[in-house]
Order: C-alpha cells, then sequence, then structure tokens
C-alpha cells in the first residue's frame, strides 16, 4: 500500500529572500530528498515518492521560482539553488540526507556532496546536469537573451502554453507522460513568473556552447555511494555523460534505462523507485 502524499509550505531563509517553498512530504525513517530539474517542480516525484515513503521519510521542494513556491527577483543560478537546498535541510532539522536529483537537480545536489560532504549520506543522479559540456539545441537557443524574451511572451499566452506543453514533452518523455503530467506542466506555464524563472535559469547555467558548470573532475573527492539512472533515449544530456562519471567515482553505479527519456521518475517511477531502494539496502549494508 502506498503512502499518501502531504502537501506544506515552509520558509526558507536566504541572505537575499525568504522564499514561500511547496513540499512534498510523507513516510517516516531515513530521509530522502529530491530536487527537480528545470521547468519542474517537487510534484514530478509524485509517482516516486509514495513507493518510497513505505520506509523512508520523503521530501520533495518545488525550487524558488517553479510550482508553487515564491518567485523572487533573484539570480536563478546553481549557486543560489545549491544555498537554497541547504537551507531547506536545516529548516526540515536534517543533519544528514541521501539526495536524488534529476537534472538541475542532480547538480544541485553534487555541489551540496562537494562543498557540505557531512550533510550527504549518499547520492542518486537521474539524467544529471553538470557531468559534461553536452546539452540539448533548444536549452542553447534558450540562453540567448532575443530568444529567452521572445518565448517568455509567446509560451505565457493561452495557445503558447498549450505548444510549450507539447515541446516539453517531446524533449522529455521518450513514450507517452502519465495522467495528469500534461495538465500540471500547463497550469505551471501559466503561472505568473514561471517562464520567466525557467528562462533565468537556463540562462545562468547554460550558453551557446552548452552547461557552464561541469564537475566531472571533482566526482573522485566523493566519497558517499553514487548511483546513477539514465534514460537510454535523453534528449536533454547524452548518456556518455553518465559513463564519463561513474569512471571516476569511488563508489558509483550506473543502470541505464531502455526506452526512457530525461525524467525516468515519471516515465517508470516504479522501476525508478526499486532501483534507488536496492541501492539504499546496500549503503545500509556497508
Amino acid at each position: 500500500m502506498e503512502t499518501p502524499l502531504e502537501e506544506h509550505r515552509l520558509d526558507i531563509t536566504l541572505p537575499d529572500a525568504v522564499i514561500s517553498t511547496e513540499l512534498l512530504m510523507a513516510g517516516d525513517g531515513p530521509p530522502l530528498v529530491f530536487l527537480h530539474g528545470i521547468a519542474d517542480s517537487a510534484h514530478t516525484w509524485q509517482w516516486v515518492m509514495p513507493i518510497l515513503a513505505r520506509r523512508y521519510r520523503v521530501i520533495a521542494p518545488s525550487f524558488p521560482g517553479f510550482g508553487q513556491s515564491d518567485k523572487p527577483a533573484v539570480a536563478y543560478s546553481p549557486e543560489f539553488f545549491s544555498r537554497f537546498a541547504l537551507a531547506l535541510l536545516d529548516a526540515v532539522r536534517l543533519k544528514r540526507a541521501c539526495l536524488v536529483g534529476n537534472s538541475l537537480g542532480g547538480l544541485v545536489a553534487l555541489r551540496l556532496a562537494l562543498s557540505a560532504p557531512a550533510r550527504v549520506s549518499a547520492l542518486v543522479l537521474i539524467g544529471s546536469a553538470g557531468l559534461g559540456r553536452a546539452v540539448s539545441l533548444p536549452m542553447r537557443l534558450l540562453s540567448l537573451p532575443g530568444v529567452r524574451n521572445m518565448a517568455v511572451r509567446w509560451f505565457g499566452s493561452p495557445l503558447g502554453a498549450r505548444l510549450w506543453v507539447s515541446q516539453l514533452e517531446a524533449l522529455l518523455i521518450a513514450g507517452s507522460s502519465p495522467l495528469g503530467w500534461r495538465e500540471r506542466m500547463h497550469r505551471m506555464a501559466r503561472t505568473p513568473g514561471y517562464l520567466e524563472a525557467v528562462a533565468a535559469t537556463t540562462a545562468t547555467g547554460i550558453n551557446l556552447r552548452g552547461q557552464r558548470q561541469v564537475v566531472l573532475d571533482q566526482l573522485s573527492k566523493l566519497t558517499v555511494p553514487v548511483l546513477i539512472l539514465w534514460g537510454e533515449s535523453d534528449r536533454i544530456v547524452p548518456m556518455r555523460h553518465a559513463q564519463a562519471a561513474v569512471a571516476r567515482l569511488v563508489q558509483g553505479r550506473l543502470e541505464v534505462l531502455p526506452d526512457c527519456g530525461h525524467l525516468p521518475q515519471v516515465e517508470m517511477p516504479d522501476r525508478v523507485a526499486d532501483l534507488i531502494g536496492d541501492f539504499l539496502d546496500k549503503v545500509d549494508r556497508s
């Protein structure tokens, strides 16, 4: 029987802002904190979290700018999101947790594990950013100021919002999206400040050459166990990033998911939950 998710709001205090933050939470036990990617929200984990909540305390925030969290006028940079993630751990009184990050959330989890290793017990990286320069052409084009401004205006319209969802689905999903996914993404596209946050986050993390921040050469410093999950049909970041990363990890393992895109937690939640559970079982026994 799955554990139902609870929706909460929590103020996260940062030096430059106090962020009213949307949280999904459930369960008891060792803590798992889930971090989503650009253009997404905590609800990307809604199919995985109830399964893992049978044995773990699961927590997923919507980053500032996304979901129903505040959308302040700040620099939406990897550094900003990393400060937010650390402040979140403090706010929910977690001295140490396993971090599960998808895309941008993977880069944030990596930055936290490298800068504050005492706070991270293990890492699960799903289609993670930060493991190589390459990224899809649409993401690189969105880093251009003129394209960003046009995209915010067009995709914020009623017709544009529907096209936004269709294009996201084509980029992120290899098969078909689950019931409710398109409707949630459409609501976000129509939320004031969301598309501006997507554009700003893309601009700080990506340029025409690709990803701005690559931590591949720092991975050998990680001593915590790391599970890398990658969709074989990921159209955002190539699988060679995962292969290069696992070769540099002290305790690394790679699982490739066939017929899956950039959001395995959406397309294959049961499989993702099983892999995370098996990984953590081995971590607990070691």
